[in-house]
């Protein structure tokens, strides 16, 4: 039976939402397409009629999540222009620790990036460099861009490294798990205030 253009839209959104949540829960080693199409209600393959591989699928999956993420990122910082601190707090904050099946896809998915191809690789990158550029938005433009952009990557690879080590730990040492992100914001945040004060004189 033939599928409508507007069902076949449907579907592949809900097989989207439907990997991206149990990627982020389970890995994507740990999930098969199975899982994810009977996650989404469809058929195997239903699946493949939009996705040519896992990898693919995986990929796709990533950047809607991301997405998602970002919007949701735009959405709180609204009409206001939020600091390096707000963002520091915000990525590396216990609520998105504990927001596993919605949280950030990079930190979900960092320890399997390199496991998985190329496609996942661009989707990687990209969205670890959009994450990059809002962050260095909201540094002060007395410091060098190189500088900006040194701080910006350093801050998105401590929030990645601090929700992934936090997450790994909190079931056997839920205070621990608040220190790594406690210690890890604060660290990020006087580098930063060390990286200012040259030119705050």
């Amino acid at each position: 039976m033939r599928v409508s253009k507007e069902k076949a839209a449907e579907n592949r959104e809900a097989l989207l939402r439907a990997a991206s949540k149990l990627f982020r829960e389970k890995g994507i080693d740990g999930v098969g397409v199975a899982d994810v199409a009977r996650e989404a209600g469809l058929t195997h393959g239903a699946l493949y009629a939009h996705f040519s591989s896992k990898d693919a699928l995986a990929a796709a999956a990533f950047s809607e999540g991301f997405a998602g993420n970002m919007a949701a990122m735009r959405a709180w910082a609204g009409d206001r222009s939020p600091s390096y601190a707000d963002y520091v707090d915000a990525l590396m904050s216990e609520r998105m620790r504990d927001r596993l099946a919605t949280g950030c896809p990079m930190a979900a998915s960092a320890s399997e990036a390199g496991r998985q191809g190329e496609a996942f690789s661009e989707s990687f990158t990209k969205a670890f460099e959009e994450e990059v550029a809002m962050v260095e938005a909201s540094l002060d433009k007395a410091i060098p861009k190189t500088g900006r952009r040194q701080m910006a990557i350093a801050a998105v690879t401590a929030h990645i490294g601090a929700l992934a080590v936090s997450r790994a730990v909190l079931k056997a040492d839920p205070a621990l798990s608040d220190e790594v992100l406690r210690s890890t914001r604060q660290a990020v945040l006087d580098a930063a205030l060390k990286h200012d004060r040259p030119h705050s004189r």
